[in-house]
């Protein structure tokens, strides 16, 4: 049977967030004010044709499929800006921590323009200006401003996506970003689910941050990035 994590953007969209997509049996595209995502059902002409016609409509989106996988290379006919190798990794359990308790707050939408400009300051991944309405973000300030945040993102049956985990270069080498991912991961694994990530496979540091914390590599990605 497959996994669900398989084809996590597939899987979702037409599951546990089918309420914030657009599309139909073939294709499927998150809200573009949530973020960029985009997935076919097959690679048959009329997911295809989908697959094409949404991609046309909301310039800039992303697949994620499973590297050597049967859908890796179904692409919608637009230019392709990049792609990127990433680590599927999963949470079952944290480790250990002594790290010092920090103050933060949940975000929401007041906190929109703050959250998006330092996702597009720090590069995270892709995020956009209603990411914060998949839910479960938290952040950090110091002196008014925004400096550190975590929070949920995709969601597949048994699995909740940790994302949007980024730190102002001002205040780095903290311990804010693995301290607010294990509350984020803490709170989904209070919830009976498992947390998972998508990490870029080049970056290693961030890979040893999620696996110092207890997620261990499941499987490998493609990210690709269309034109727009």
């Amino acid at each position: 049977m497959p996994h669900p994590l398989d084809r996590p953007l597939w899987n979702a969209l037409t599951g546990r967030m089918k309420a914030h997509a657009i599309g139909d049996n073939h294709a499927v595209r998150l809200d573009p004010e949530l973020g960029v995502f985009l997935a076919a059902a097959d690679d048959g002409p009329e997911s295809r044709a989908s697959l094409d016609r949404l991609a046309a409509l909301c310039p800039g989106s992303g697949l994620i499929e499973l590297e050597g996988g049967a859908m890796e290379d179904v692409l919608p006919d637009l230019p392709v800006v990049s792609r990127s190798p990433c680590a599927q990794m999963t949470c079952s359990a944290l480790t250990a921590s002594n790290a010092p308790d920090i103050e933060f707050q949940t975000l929401g939408d007041a906190d929109a323009a703050e959250m998006l400009a330092l996702a597009t300051l720090t590069r995270p991944g892709p995020f956009r200006a209603r990411t914060q309405r998949l839910g479960g973000f938290i952040g950090v300030r110091r002196e008014g401003r925004l400096i550190a945040m975590a929070g949920n993102r995709m969601r597949v049956d048994g699995y909740t996506e940790l994302s949007g985990v980024c730190v102002h270069p001002d205040h780095r080498g903290q311990g804010l970003a693995g301290t607010l991912s294990r509350i984020v991961v803490a709170r989904v694994l209070e919830g009976g689910e498992q947390a998972y990530l998508h990490a870029y496979a080049g970056h290693e540091a961030t890979v040893r941050l999620y696996e110092s914390l207890g997620f261990t590599t499941r499987a490998r990605v493609t990210y690709t990035v269309l034109s727009g």
